[in-house]
């Protein structure tokens, strides 16, 4: 990949410095039964761990004024959530008292990984597919998270931040390109990288003296976590994930554990809304031919129109590699960069200062560039919203860029909820399909009240959008938030040529699905079948963030907020029966742990030759015990008269595969015997020796219920030259 990279444009400020902390915790929760966050692909159910998934906190304090902090969060997630949110305030006010952390200055990111357990939404319409709510998932994120925010917080000393961005190339394409050639000519000739951002922001931290030790790194870039498509059963944190991995292992080194720290780096998600890590393009797989770039379709048919990484023959946990590690290595080219000049790259002033503020967006009212008014719309996805898209297509025959309705899905609509004529008029030219936001039963299907926030580090803010925006609509909101706050930071530096860098955070602390520009939403795509507050939710947006960049200039604080969303906690319905108790086969004296027969690792593997070790054991269902900042997996190697651990189920170099009982058709283990499989690349990176792989489940034990745990090892092998 190219690297084109520069310094932020920095400003001093009365004050200087700045008090940092970060953490990094365990929140993978159930790895099996679970439905998958993302495709809403019924069948695509947790069945173990590539990669554990990490909530990653930054916690920023001014040295002048301790009481002004905020504490940001990268999870290795689908999309924030306003209920865990809200669990988490809960918790860390209980561990460290009342109003250090609350709503206003702490932000939740999801990266937006497609391959972690669902039922962390309180809303029906991401609760479908999971069977409801899913308390293991919800539980897991919100202890994980806070445990994140907790370290960091007790992380938190003097230090300093570099700031640095620079373009990565080779690393995303828009997945949607018709649509973004609908905006204006002009607009679109302001932006040499074309029709997705290359620009990676990065916040590195480092010790406040001359040594410049590395604490943690913040990077922001446009992409979507979907290089592990829709057939994967693998937890994974996806392309962002494996750059995080990488850095952390290069920073701690080799040898270091995953997960646990001392550095922590994060990749967080920004306007990655129409924008594909799939970077071999569409095309139909029935044919190879091109897909219809319109709709995405192969002879009309959407599910035939798929996306590829650049992993060969589309392999998807390449195109994971490849793409994470494109970021991993231009992330670490800026750190370079930063500290070779750390002087002209490091924040200087000691503000940290925020915003926050509750909108209804299905009642507000929005003054357009015409100096018309209008109101936006109920919330609504429409048809093309079924269509998926390229990086997952959808079913039933529907296609992108539909926006003429169908009788017979009007009438599958209408019995859910019929929108009224003045519903169907504002969301045009979208033909309803789901009329969300009218339908209560069991409980609401979309929010309606969402957070919009601003953090602001000196010269640096971090806009915290609770959607996945699109390039363009990502750069409009940029340009105009820039506008307001380039005269603010001019004025308090002194230095009119000062400039404000603003950025976007999001998938953050609740998930109201896309929003597109008002010329992308005519041709009704994917993206803009789910922009669910109608055409004029851009310019909503626009409007409110722009309401709070002024609160900033004024020094109002708090903003102006309207009501919090609902807490609908007691209305929660679990469909997702709990683990049942585990057995063995019958009449044998089989135990927990014992390897399968005729399924052991074999004596010898090579060096060099990408050979995979693996042994299948009967096992227990790992929803028994998450091992939260631990591991189902263990490749040990002889040390003498011990053995030493080399690589856990975190690392990329293993596979944890867990199977239920062939006889339910769910595969939910109606039998209750099941199958775990390890499995690790002998790769050029692991040096001979004697090695063996070693399981670690618990079982749950008939009527008492009590987790038991047991381990059990395969037979030693030899790692040769």
């Amino acid at each position: 990949c190219l690297l084109l990279a520069i310094s932020i444009s920095l400003v001093s400020a009365s004050g200087s410095g700045y008090k940092v902390g970060v953490g990094i915790w365990d929140m993978t929760g159930p790895s099996v039964e679970i439905n998958f966050m993302g495709y809403a692909v019924p069948n695509q159910r947790g069945a173990g761990i590539h990669m554990r998934l990490r909530a990653r906190a930054f916690v920023f304090v001014s040295s002048e004024f301790v009481n002004q902090r905020f504490a940001f969060v990268s999870v290795d997630g689908g999309m924030g959530s306003d209920l865990v949110k809200m669990r988490v305030i809960d918790q860390l006010n209980s561990q460290l008292g009342s109003n250090l952390y609350t709503t206003e200055n702490v932000a939740i990111s999801g990266t937006h990984t497609h391959s972690g357990p669902a039922g962390f939404l309180q809303y029906v319409l991401y609760q479908v597919t999971s069977l409801g709510w899913v308390k293991e998932t919800f539980d897991a994120w919100v202890d994980g998270i806070t445990a994140s925010i907790v370290m960091a917080h007790k992380d938190v000393s003097a230090g300093k931040v570099l700031a640095v961005q620079g373009n990565l190339y080779d690393a995303n394409i828009n997945r949607s390109p018709t649509s973004y050639l609908l905006n204006p000519e002009v607009e679109r000739l302001q932006y040499s990288e074309g029709d997705t951002d290359k620009n990676m922001l990065l916040l590195e931290i480092v010790s406040d003296d001359i040594k410049l030790k590395r604490r943690g790194a913040l990077t922001f870039f446009a992409v979507h976590g979907t290089s592990m498509n829709n057939t994967n059963t693998l937890v994974s944190g996806d392309n962002r994930g494996y750059a995080s991995y990488a850095l952390e292992k290069e920073i701690n080194g080799p040898d270091s554990v995953v997960g646990m720290g001392p550095f922590v780096g994060a990749f967080a998600s920004t306007n990655l809304g129409d924008v594909s890590p799939n970077t071999a393009g569409a095309k139909c797989i029935d044919t190879g031919l091109p897909c219809n770039g319109t709709s995405s379709s192969c002879n009309g048919k959407c599910e035939m129109c798929i996306a590829f990484g650049p992993g060969e023959n589309g392999d998807m946990f390449q195109s994971t590699q490849i793409i994470g590690d494109k970021q991993f290595q231009h992330a670490l080219s800026l750190m370079k960069q930063a500290e070779q000049s750390a002087a002209n790259s490091a924040v200087l002033g000691s503000i940290v200062d925020y915003r926050h503020s509750f909108v209804d967006m299905s009642t507000l009212s929005v003054k357009l560039e015409d100096g018309s008014t209008v109101t936006l719309c109920s919330p609504a996805m429409g048809y093309s919203f079924a269509a998926g898209t390229t990086d997952g297509p959808g079913m039933f025959g529907f296609t992108q860029g539909t926006t003429t309705d169908n009788p017979f899905w009007n009438k599958v609509r209408d019995f859910l909820s019929e929108p009224t004529q003045a519903e169907i008029d504002c969301q045009a030219p979208k033909p309803i399909l789901l009329n969300t936001g009218d339908i209560a039963k069991p409980y609401d299907w979309d929010p309606r009240i969402v957070p919009i926030q601003i953090l602001r580090l000196n010269n640096i803010f971090i806009l915290c959008a609770p959607a996945e925006f699109t390039t363009m609509a990502g750069r409009r909101l940029r340009r105009a938030i820039k506008a307001i706050v380039d005269p603010l930071v001019q004025q308090e530096s002194g230095d009119k040529t000062a400039q404000a860098t603003v950025t976007i955070s999001g998938l953050c602390n609740t998930y109201s699905s896309y929003v597109t520009t008002y010329e992308e939403y005519q041709a009704q795509r994917y993206e803009a079948a789910s922009t669910i507050f109608g055409p004029h939710t851009l310019s909503g947006y626009i409007q409110e963030f722009s309401r709070l960049a002024n609160d900033f200039v004024s020094g109002t604080s708090p903003s102006e907020s309207g009501p919090a969303p609902p807490d609908l906690t007691e209305q929660q319905i679990q469909i997702m029966p709990e683990a049942r108790f585990d057995m063995l086969p019958y009449n044998t004296t089989i135990k927990f742990g014992d390897v399968v027969e005729g399924k052991d690792v074999l004596p010898f593997y090579q060096l060099g030759q990408n050979q995979i070790a693996q042994a299948s054991f009967h096992a227990a269902n790992p929803r028994n015990n998450f091992k939260t900042q631990s591991t189902y997996m263990t490749v040990e190697k002889k040390n003498g008269l011990k053995y030493d651990v080399v690589a856990r189920d975190g690392d990329w170099s293993t596979k944890f595969m867990w199977l239920a009982g062939r006889d339910d058709p769910l595969n939910l283990g109606i039998r209750k015997q099941s199958i775990a499989t390890l499995w690790w690349n002998v790769s050029s990176e692991v040096t001979p020796g004697t090695y063996k792989l070693c399981y670690h489940g618990d079982h749950k034990v008939a009527k008492v219920g009590v987790a038991i745990p047991f381990q059990g090892c395969s037979s030693t092998f030899q790692v040769t030259l």
